[in-house]
């Protein structure tokens, strides 16, 4: 029985976890900050009928863009997908569901999810298509839309570092839709680039607390590999 959050490889992690008809929450800004090793064990998987809720799409053969090409998707709830082609010709021709958010008001309905607020009301989109069969209202002079929260499944996100109680450090932009991801969903998986044990990263650089991770799995490249090596020698000297 697994009792610890660190599991050996992103299929092991996703074991159990996932399954056909699920909503995901899949963290990542443009083409930075993306689970890659959790996406491709994803596409592995085999698992079909998925809603995806990240800021993009990725692009062809990569990130979201391989779930795309085998058809494992089937709606996406996002806020750019302008560099997929793949996307677009599924779009076009009527094979994809998609929900476009203003960017701030998608990271805005995760945050909500994972907060436990079901809906707020934002002044973005007032007027536009993006207000179409939406509850509409004046507050203060000013009409506002009413957006209800994102909640996922499954979340997969990316982050720098975590140690195995699963509080997570971000770098630069991966920061941006990550956390939200990973307050939004019923379980958590997060691939780090650096496992340190627990105490190891100070209470004031956790970004995100390890409350929210359920699973975690170590996906670095060879420079980080050697790189920690190193450190790890250079401390026990």
């Amino acid at each position: 029985m697994q009792t610890s959050k660190v599991f050996e490889n992103a299929n092991a992690a996703l074991q159990g976890a996932v399954a056909d008809g699920q909503t995901l929450a899949v963290g990542g800004f443009g083409l930075c900050g993306i689970p890659e090793a959790l996406i491709t064990a994803l596409r592995d998987s085999g698992v079909k009928n998925l809603t995806a809720i990240s800021n993009n799409a990725g692009v062809d053969g990569f990130g979201l863009g391989q779930l795309l090409e085998t058809r494992q998707i089937k709606k996406m709830i996002s806020s750019y997908v302008g560099e997929n082609k793949e996307f677009e010709r599924q779009y076009l021709g009527g094979e994809l569901e998609l929900e476009f958010n203003p960017q701030g008001t998608l990271a805005e309905r995760l945050r909500a999810g994972g907060a436990g607020i079901p809906a707020f009301f934002t002044a973005t989109g007032f007027g536009t298509v993006v207000a179409e069969g939406k509850e509409t209202r004046e507050i203060d002079g000013r009409w506002y839309v009413l957006e209800t929260a994102l909640k996922a499944d499954v979340s997969l996100v990316k982050a720098w570092k975590a140690d195995k109680a699963g509080n997570l450090v971000f770098r630069k932009t991966a920061r941006n839709f990550n956390p939200a991801c990973a307050m939004a969903g019923d379980l958590c998986i997060a691939e780090v680039e650096e496992l340190v044990e627990i105490g190891d990263i100070d209470p004031d650089h956790v970004h995100l607390p390890g409350i929210f991770v359920d699973r975690i799995i170590v996906n670095a490249t060879p420079e980080k590999r050697i790189e920690q090596r190193t450190l790890r020698a250079e401390e026990a000297q």
